[in-house]
């Protein structure tokens, strides 16, 4: 198989936050299959929001831990709302000594969910943003780029379920 990074990423269109994604996350794993090695094109298929097989990865490690550093800041907002002890939802494998706070109580406080998930998601995006430097034509790009798809499919998702409960709702009156 050829190594045509060059070429895929050229051809690929910008991802923009809040906006339609492109294509489906699929149609992006096909067509990275047919234009990287088989090797390269597995570590993309197996990438979630929340994990991947393929830790060894710096860039993965890195947006692991960032998320994983925004996730304990919340449990640790939620546990003392709820006056419980956060230590034992707090996962070890975030970022040691920085905090998220200020990102997870402007997300907490928001008066509406959706909107606080935005935030979230938001500061997911500048953190992907922040990991692209210096990737141009290579794995990590493609990697960043399927992490920010994801996300994209995701509000996707929300604002379609969204419009269908809506419909849903003004049928019944």
């Amino acid at each position: 198989m050829p190594n045509l990074y060059y070429y895929l990423i050229a051809s690929l269109p910008m991802l923009h936050f809040a906006a339609k994604p492109p294509f489906s996350f699929e149609k992006f794993l096909q067509k990275c299959r047919e234009s990287i090695p088989e090797k390269d094109a597995e570590v993309l298929e197996n990438l979630t929001l929340e994990g991947s097989i393929a830790k060894e990865r710096p860039i993965i490690r890195d947006w692991l831990s960032f998320n994983v550093t925004l996730r304990n800041e919340l449990v640790k907002l939620r546990a003392t709302r709820k006056k419980i002890d956060p230590t034992k939802y707090l996962r070890p494998d975030g970022y040691t000594g920085l905090s998220f706070y200020h990102i997870a109580l402007a997300a907490q406080r928001n008066p509406s969910p959706l909107e606080g998930e935005k935030i979230l998601d938001m500061e997911r995006w500048n953190f992907l943003e922040s990991l692209s430097f210096g990737h141009h034509f290579d794995l990590d790009f493609l990697i960043i780029y399927a992490y920010k798809l994801s996300i994209l499919e995701r509000w996707e998702r929300i604002n379609s379920a969204e419009e269908s409960a809506l419909l849903e709702e003004a049928l019944k009156r």
